[in-house]
C-alpha cells in the first residue's frame, strides 16, 4: 500500500497526543486524520477508508480494547497499533490476541511506531 494514499486514524482522547502522533504520522509521508473517541472515530464515515488505528488502550468512553471488539464485530479488519500510559499485561495479551499489529507505553517511541506501521501497511 503506497503511502501516498494509506490514511492513519488516530483515536486518542488527549489532544496533545494526537497532534503529536498526526505530526509524526505526517512527517512519514501518511495522511493523519484525528479522533477524540472511539464512538467519534467510528460514527465519522472514515472506518473503510483508513489502513491502520492507533488507539489509545484507556480512553474515556469505550477503551481502545472496546474499539478494538466493536472494529471485529463490524467485520472491519484495520490493523491497530496500541498507546498506553498505564502498559497492562492482560490488555496487550487480549489486544494482541485479537489481532494488534503493536502495542507501546507513552512516551511513544518513534522507531518503534515507525516499524509497527510498516508491519501494518506492509511496506517493504
Amino acid at each position: 500500500m503506497s503511502k501516498a494514499i494509506s490514511i492513519i486514524s488516530i483515536v486518542d482522547d488527549d489532544e496533545a497526543v494526537r497532534q503529536a502522533t498526526a505530526s509524526l504520522i505526517r512527517s512519514l509521508g501518511y495522511r493523519a486524520l484525528t479522533f477524540a473517541s472511539a464512538d467519534e472515530f467510528l460514527n465519522s464515515g472514515q472506518v473503510s477508508n483508513t489502513s491502520c488505528v492507533i488507539g489509545d488502550l484507556y480512553m474515556l468512553g469505550s477503551s481502545g480494547l472496546g474499539l478494538q471488539d466493536r472494529l471485529i464485530a463490524r467485520g472491519h479488519r484495520i490493523p491497530i497499533i496500541f498507546i498506553t500510559g498505564h502498559p497492562d499485561d492482560t490488555a496487550r495479551t487480549r489486544a494482541m490476541n485479537a489481532g494488534a499489529v503493536g502495542f507501546l507505553t507513552k512516551p511513544i517511541n518513534h522507531d518503534h511506531l515507525v516499524g509497527y506501521l510498516d508491519k501494518a501497511l506492509k511496506v517493504t
